[in-house]
């Protein structure tokens, strides 16, 4: 994983906004309607060379595909993998939102919700198709070598968010589920770093499940099941090295109360013992800023590097390249500039066709990401890089 020794690195967390002519291909590709599997790769392949120049032009040195051909950061498995079926099944909504029903309505009114097939796994779980996560691999390695990136990552889903949010209706216990996941998923985790692009898991199970599929349950239940699906996921990663991986927590990408989020300091054990190197979460929303306290108050491996999120996914405001800075120093102080990679609290995308921050202000909000990495380095390093 690169770091930098000169001056404060940026990322983001992996979904970027699509354009409609992505979005159309993939809803045609979920719904079966439509769908011509040539242009969709044309389609993606361009797509995926303009989001990596997009990136690097606001200054993101660290950058992804953007997700393109992925329709939702979890349920994309379903047209990889055997055993899920979409079904009718209702949606698992926050808790915090049914505390406000009244607000819970007016999200839905105004489109504040995705739409998307919700998978059911009914079937024994295996490979289906992987040719999907070839292409990706080999579009974003074209992009990559389009552009001056420092480097790039590639997003996957954790076995235990697909776990959380797919439900199960084949297999006897939760522990069967996720081996299942695992035996299939470590392929794809393993095939993303051996073609040289660095892994994301994307981790919200560990975070946002609480308020979600465990929202009746008491912590230790949740805790319980958190320590498991990192277990899995440590199975999984056994054949990569931890410095090719970094893990996203995340409390989930929407704008509400967010007054049932489990706490940090409550998880951060649990986090801590993942095999990934890296760590992002989200540092900037209103609900988690002030955690930056919690990891002074831990003991980080000395392994580990911290890419907090110093920029708001839920909201138009453009965070302002000083209170970018201040964030990015109060991590550095704890761990040391050079474990230090400014980031974005969640993706910009989560779901194609649908985004509460407009497109060009996803970019906007970058850019002050960079500008805001350049005011810390001159603090910490006291110069400027270029």
């Amino acid at each position: 994983m690169q770091t930098s020794t000169k001056r404060i690195l940026t990322t983001h967390v992996g979904s970027l906004p699509r354009p409609q002519a992505v979005v159309d291909q993939l809803f045609a590709q979920d719904r079966g309607e439509g769908y011509d599997p040539a242009e969709f790769d044309r389609v993606m392949t361009e797509a995926v060379i303009e989001v990596a120049r997009k990136q690097r032009a606001v200054g993101v040195d660290i950058i992804s595909d953007g997700e393109m051909s992925k329709i939702s950061y979890a349920t994309y498995v379903r047209h990889r993998l055997t055993g899920f079926e979409i079904a009718d099944v209702p949606r698992a909504t926050p808790k915090d939102l049914d505390d406000f029903p009244a607000f819970k309505e007016r999200l839905a009114q105004q489109g504040g919700t995705p739409k998307y097939h919700r998978p059911v796994v009914r079937g024994p779980i295996a490979i289906k198709d992987f040719e999907p996560l070839y292409k990706d691999i080999a579009n974003l390695k074209a992009a990559l070598a389009c552009v001056d990136a420092v480097e790039g990552f590639m997003n996957a889903a954790s076995l235990g968010v697909i776990a959380v949010f797919q439900p199960n209706e084949y297999y006897s216990s939760d522990d069967d589920y996720l081996q299942a996941l695992a035996e299939v998923m470590k392929a794809e985790y393993e095939a993303i770093v051996a073609a040289g692009l660095l892994l994301q898991v994307d981790c919200p199970d560990l975070a946002m499940g609480r308020h979600i599929r465990f929202r009746d349950a008491d912590a230790e239940t949740f805790k319980r099941a958190a320590r498991r699906q990192v277990e899995a996921l440590n199975y999984a990663l056994e054949n990569v090295p931890a410095d090719r991986v970094r893990m996203h927590l995340c409390w989930g990408n929407y704008e509400g109360p967010h007054t049932h989020d489990i706490e940090l300091r409550e998880i951060i054990d649990i986090v801590l013992s993942a095999k990934p190197q890296a760590i992002q979460f989200e540092a900037a929303n209103p609900r988690h800023a002030h955690e930056w306290q919690v990891w002074r108050e831990v003991t980080i491996p000395d392994d580990k590097i911290l890419i907090p999120g110093v920029l708001d996914s839920t909201t138009n405001f453009v965070e302002h390249p000083d209170l970018v800075a201040e964030r990015i120093l109060r991590f550095a102080d704890i761990v040391g500039r050079e474990r230090v990679i400014a980031g974005t609290d969640c993706g910009f995308g989560t779901f194609a066709g649908f985004g509460a921050v407009h497109p060009d202000i996803a970019y906007a909000k970058l850019e002050s990401l960079a500008e805001g990495a350049r005011r810390a380095s001159r603090v910490l390093w006291g110069q400027d890089y270029g």
